[in-house]
């Protein structure tokens, strides 16, 4: 029978017999006594004080017992090693020596290196691990970056997941050294060595000033994550709230579309851009996965504010595993259809008809205004056919929902005298034959009275046809001397180009504008008559310089500044200068 002693070493209480007691003590008053003199020996005698606690620690769990014997502090001494055994170093050296006799051979383990960072110390960290300088690790991460980006996510995700090697126990453990009496030392030895040379090379690489700065970057990173854990869950808990609040109503908004679209609205929404893209047969799987697509992600988003701001787990994994399927579902199932769709964009076709029209000197351009109506469309509108003076205009807005009707009036110089218009139909489908017979559906209507000729702003499509980019180019051939007038609805269908300023040179607040066909193409009448009063003048004061020039021939400084404007003058008149 033994009297035991309970103790407190590292922070640990452990039952130990008053032998075994004595012997700890001594060792430890040892160890105290060889580390004195550092300036760090209160934190070295800690971290040792930590690990003899932690071999004790094991020593009982591996025999278990209670109590600490004689031979448990013997085992611990032998593992950590006496003073003696590398205290022959010599005293008052100016700077320390790592000894090269030291054998060190542990398991190393993964931390962020703090002291050797740059950024965060995850490539030092690395290094060490590997066995190999970090140069090399920082270049490898730096190529990654350049080569694709993935070297940033990949170091983002070792920032969190790697410690940092905070106490001296851990940075040992870091580069593989024993957390003994020797490692301690050898240890302490290197630091101290650092500092020495870093002192000696300090200011002589401007490699410091980046590293300062990634110093300051991985500080900063690492005071946001403490916000973040502080004073940020409180702004935190309120975005969360109001992300409850609008991802609530927008979800019951998507189910109240939904419902609209699949029930509570009649067919027609279909005929409106884009619906009218969507074919019929497919639309019911088209909406229903484009609900899934769009609800589960905000469900998803309101659920994980509500565990936010309320620290409570609104649904079990399985549910979430459940709604991840069937979101993965609903995204395959609207590729697949997006897909198949894209498909029938495919091929491209056009149809051309010709039509010779009587030529006369001066032909109307104009726009009719009145709506087409099929007969399915009187009778939902409930025109009466017998009135023949009802007349429904367009407003010619082409809005959020009506599907591009592109109609595009081109006049051009007639190479045979004659008048011509050309109509071209454009399509596109999943094949060739499937594009040419979407134009050949394309129905579009204009009227010759006389000398005027009226377009549709817009062209229809056959019933049963769906939108795949349709579009009509009309291409009015006259000839050379043929004067156009253009009326003011025209306007946006001419695809020549200043049919606006024309309306502005003429500034008569006319509803028209007057052209005329010219061996260079389509010219306003107005800006022609522009031209030929300023040439006319350029052209008199051409006669009156090549006057004064005559009579002043002794003024060689007049004579030059008169050249100049000769030069200038028969430049605008396109007169070649010699």
């Amino acid at each position: 029978m033994e009297k035991t002693i309970i103790i407190n070493i590292g922070n640990t209480i452990i039952h130990i017999e008053e032998s075994a007691y004595e012997l700890l003590k001594i060792y430890l008053n040892e160890v105290k006594q060889h580390f004195v003199n550092h300036a760090d020996d209160l934190e070295i005698v800690t971290d040792i004080e930590n690990r003899i606690a932690e071999l004790l620690t094991e020593h009982l769990t591996e025999e278990k017992k209670q109590v600490v014997d004689a031979n448990n502090v013997n085992a611990v001494i032998a593992q950590m090693g006496r003073v003696q055994d590398f205290d022959g170093a010599e005293e008052n050296e100016e700077e320390p020596v790592v000894n090269s006799n030291y054998q060190f051979h542990a398991e190393k383990k993964l931390y962020r290196d703090m002291d050797e960072r740059v950024i965060a110390g995850v490539c030092s960290g690395i290094a060490h691990y590997i066995n190999t300088e970090a140069k090399w690790i920082r270049l490898a991460t730096l190529l990654t970056v350049f080569l694709g980006g993935a070297g940033v996510l990949v170091y983002a995700i070792l920032w969190i997941i790697m410690p940092k090697a905070k106490s001296r126990i851990e940075r040992m453990e870091m580069k593989g050294e024993p957390a003994n009496l020797q490692g301690f030392q050898k240890n302490l030895d290197e630091e101290l060595l650092a500092v020495n040379q870093g002192l000696a090379i300090a200011g002589k690489h401007t490699g410091s000033i980046f590293r300062q700065i990634g110093i300051f970057i991985g500080e900063f990173f690492e005071w946001l994550g403490r916000f973040i854990g502080g004073t940020g869950k409180v702004i935190f808990k309120v975005i969360a709230g109001f992300i409850i609040i609008f991802g609530i109503l927008f979800l019951l908004a998507l189910i109240i579309s939904a419902a609209a679209f699949q029930g509570f609205w009649d067919s027609s929404v279909y005929e409106y851009f884009p619906f009218s893209i969507v074919n019929e047969n497919s639309r019911g799987v088209i909406l229903f996965s484009a609900f899934i697509v769009c609800f589960i992600p905000i469900l998803a988003l309101v659920l994980f504010s509500i565990r936010v701001a309320f620290n409570k787990q609104a649904i079990n994994k399985t549910l979430s595993f459940a709604l991840l399927i069937i979101w993965l579902a609903g995204v395959a199932s609207a590729g697949y259809y997006a897909a198949k769709i894209s498909s029938e964009f495919k091929q491209h076709a056009e149809l051309t008809q010709s039509a010779d029209l009587k030529s006369f000197k001066t032909y109307v351009i104009d726009i009719d205004k009145s709506k087409y109506f099929s007969k399915e469309d009187s009778i939902a509108y409930h025109i009466d056919a017998n009135q023949s003076r009802q007349i429904v205009t367009d407003d010619f807005e082409n809005g959020p929902f009506v599907s591009p009707n592109n109609v595009r009036i081109n006049i051009e110089k007639s190479e045979n005298s004659a008048t011509r218009l050309t109509q071209k139909y454009e399509s596109q489908g999943k094949t060739f034959s499937s594009a040419l017979q979407n134009a050949q559906n394309i129905d579009y209507k204009y009227s010759l009275k006389d000398s005027a000729i009226v377009f549709s702003p817009r062209f229809q499509l056959r019933k049963g046809t769906i939108w795949r980019n349709q579009e009509v180019w009309l291409n009015l051939e006259v000839p050379v001397g043929t004067r156009i007038i253009l009326k003011e609805d025209a306007y946006r269908y001419i695809n020549n180009y200043g049919t606006w300023d024309c309306g502005e040179t003429e500034n008569d607040k006319n509803d028209y504008t007057v052209w005329v066909m010219t061996e260079d193409g389509l010219k306003c009448v107005a800006q022609l008559k522009e031209e030929a009063i300023k040439k006319n003048k350029l052209k008199q004061e051409l006669l009156n310089l090549d006057f004064l020039k005559k009579n002043r021939a002794t003024d060689t400084l007049y004579q030059d500044s008169l050249s100049n404007r000769i030069k200038e003058v028969k430049e605008e008149l396109g007169i070649k200068v010699e």
